[in-house]
């Protein structure tokens, strides 16, 4: 299927992951398990409770390169898309970080190497503000569009302001990667180290789809919420 064709309720899961297998990802941070057969995606959401809209929205977003989004956010679930993110916050939480981590101390010596330690606390930082960036939207951003959703409009917090405060989490995922191939000196256990720089590329793309979607779909749906029930009061 060509990247361009916009996939539909009526295609086949299996088609969508042979296509573009990142796709496994969103499917799996909307709570959708493998093992689907040859059904399509709207009786794969449907068995799972989940929104199909919602999901080929993120799906062709996604697959589009993020250039534009199908269909308006009034379309969008704020409660399907607020599981996804909040999947998403996990799996780099307590999966990808933590197994960046595990690998770059097997492929860099820090008890020898000054640059290897700077690389690893480089790392520790960095881990640190991403968790703080997704603890403030937890917290703070999910906690005020929940009462949204129930129909209440605290006058303390705006989405403009989330849009504001929200900086690429991946910069600095960047400039780490920039540091080990620029300085690391090259050592014996060279398989190691490049499949260390492989999973922090995957990660540094992952964060930035995953910054892609709260920015174009998630903040425009939100702030078309607050208008609505603005106009209602």
């Amino acid at each position: 299927m060509d990247n361009l064709q916009k996939y539909k309720p009526t295609d086949k899961m299996i088609d969508l992951i042979s296509d573009n297998y990142s796709l496994l990802q969103v499917m799996s941070r909307f709570g959708l398990s493998l093992g689907f057969g040859d059904k399509t995606v709207k009786e794969v959401c449907e068995l799972n409770g989940v929104d199909c809209r919602t999901f080929l929205i993120v799906v062709n977003f996604m697959s589009e390169g993020f250039s534009r989004m199908d269909g308006s956010s009034e379309d969008i679930s704020i409660p399907a898309l607020i599981d996804y993110l909040r999947q998403a916050h996990i799996y780099f939480l307590d999966f990808s970080l933590p197994a960046i981590r595990r690998k770059l101390i097997e492929a860099i010596d820090c008890s020898q190497d000054d640059v290897a330690f700077l690389i690893l606390k480089f790392f520790d930082e960095y881990t640190r503000e991403v968790r703080k960036h997704m603890d403030y939207e937890e917290k703070t951003v999910f906690k005020y569009v929940d009462a949204l959703i129930n129909g209440n409009a605290p006058r303390n917090y705006q989405i403009s302001t989330f849009s504001k405060h929200h900086d690429q989490v991946g910069e600095k995922l960047t400039e780490l990667k920039n540091i080990i191939i620029k300085y690391y000196p090259e050592k014996e256990n060279n398989n190691k180290l490049n499949a260390v720089l492989f999973d922090i590329f995957n990660c540094e793309h992952d964060l930035a789809s995953h910054c892609q979607v709260e920015d174009y779909m998630f903040v425009p749906a939100v702030a078309q919420l607050e208008r609505r029930l603005k106009n209602e009061q």
